[in-house]
């Protein structure tokens, strides 16, 4: 027909239809488009990724720093669970916290154990317990391969602790050493009075002539559970040779020491006045006379209380100073570090006789002859009458 060839001459060299041709050109630039957007999606997911290791790192490495922003050694973020022990914990490990360690220190002295994971993780659980910083130093009994959350409140729990805290105030006799430590421990009294009277279980030297009295040091002792008295009476005498050898006292003259520091340890009340009374107490021996001290005679007729007229007149005891001339045959308690030092340096000067006026205050007044002390001591006189009349009151 007339119309045929015309058609055939429409049709591409190709034998392709134009049309189609013309339609597929904007799919293939929205699949371009598509292309780019997922293109775009891949890289930020890629940056993002990274973002997250740097600060993930960041974080790691501040935390083995104990770095937080605010200062200080405490770190506030949490820790990874793959850095702590899912627990319960097993076993049993013995850790000494150190007095004023923080919770990264305790963090390093729980994971060198083998108690908790790490030491990052374990300050990180410190600082999110209000009452961590409570811990006490001391050493603690725990388990193995706890979770640091539960490491904490076991160091919180006394009952962990595997050592009891002793304190020994200055100023104590043997007797009521011994009983303060049963008391805080679990040692019976019976076994430290027989373990005072093993001066070479003990450690005691030679010249105590076997007699504790003023050899236990006062001072905050940490006793473990399993100690036997020996042991504890031990670490008190020791930690009196050391104090002694610290301060250069010849072995000669430790016992005079501790005797004379013994008296101004129950003679004094201010630490400034200590010097002063072993001044005293030096010129007196010096010039041979009686040191006429009250607690001496207490001592010896077994009593803390003031001594009666009785007391005072009774010559066998060896322990009185008023009939007796010299130093008493041993301390009378047990010296602080401020009373010996008072004996191996008094203060300079030439009294003779003491008295505290003021029994609230541990005011002392100081003569160097007998009237002026007897001034000082209707002092002492007025003080008690009127302390008296107010307690009537």
């Amino acid at each position: 027909m007339w119309w045929t060839g015309d058609r055939t001459e429409d049709t591409n060299v190709l034998g392709q239809d134009p049309a189609p041709q013309r339609r597929e050109r904007p799919a293939g630039r929205a699949r371009a488009a598509r292309a780019r957007r997922a293109q775009r999606r891949r890289s930020l997911v890629v940056v993002l990724v990274v973002l997250a290791l740097v600060l993930g790192a960041g974080y790691v490495v501040a935390s083995l720093l104990d770095v937080r922003p605010g200062g200080g050694d405490e770190p506030t973020a949490s820790v990874a669970a793959s850095d702590d022990f899912t627990g319960p914990g097993h076993g049993s490990a013995t850790v000494t916290i150190e007095k004023g360690a923080s919770g990264a220190e305790i963090g390093r002295v729980l994971t060198d154990a083998g108690v908790v994971a790490d030491a990052a993780t374990f300050a990180a659980a410190f600082a999110a317990n209000a009452d961590a910083t409570s811990i006490q130093p001391g050493t603690y009994r725990l388990l193995l391969e706890m979770p640091a959350a539960d490491a904490v409140t076991a160091l919180l729990n006394p009952a962990s602790k595997a050592s009891l805290r002793v304190t020994i105030p200055e100023g104590l006799l043997a007797e009521q050493i011994l009983a303060k430590v049963s008391e805080k421990t679990t040692i019976p009294l019976q076994e430290l009075q027989d373990a005072a009277k093993d001066a070479e279980a003990i450690g005691l030297p030679a010249e105590a002539g076997g007699k504790v009295e003023g050899w236990l040091y006062p001072a905050t002792y940490e006793v473990a559970p399993d100690a036997s008295a020996e042991d504890v009476l031990g670490e008190l005498v020791a930690k009196t040779v050391a104090v002694l050898e610290a301060k250069h006292v010849p072995r000669a003259e430790r016992q005079d020491v501790l005797i004379k520091a013994s008296l101004v340890e129950r003679e004094g009340k201010l630490d400034e006045d200590r010097p002063k009374i072993a001044r005293a107490i030096e010129n007196r021996l010096a010039i041979d006379q009686p040191l006429e001290i009250d607690s001496t005679v207490s001592y010896g007729a077994g009593t803390t209380g003031a001594p009666t007229t009785a007391m005072i007149e009774d010559a066998s005891n060896p322990y009185n100073t008023y009939t007796s001339y010299g130093l008493p045959p041993t301390p009378i308690a047990s010296p602080g570090e401020a009373s010996i030092d008072a004996v191996l340096h008094p203060a300079a000067g030439s009294w003779l006789f003491w008295v505290t006026v003021d029994l609230d205050t541990g005011e002392t007044l100081f003569a160097d002859t007998y009237d002026e002390h007897l001034e000082n001591v209707e002092k002492l006189r007025a003080w008690q009458a009127e302390n008296e009349d107010a307690d009537q009151d």
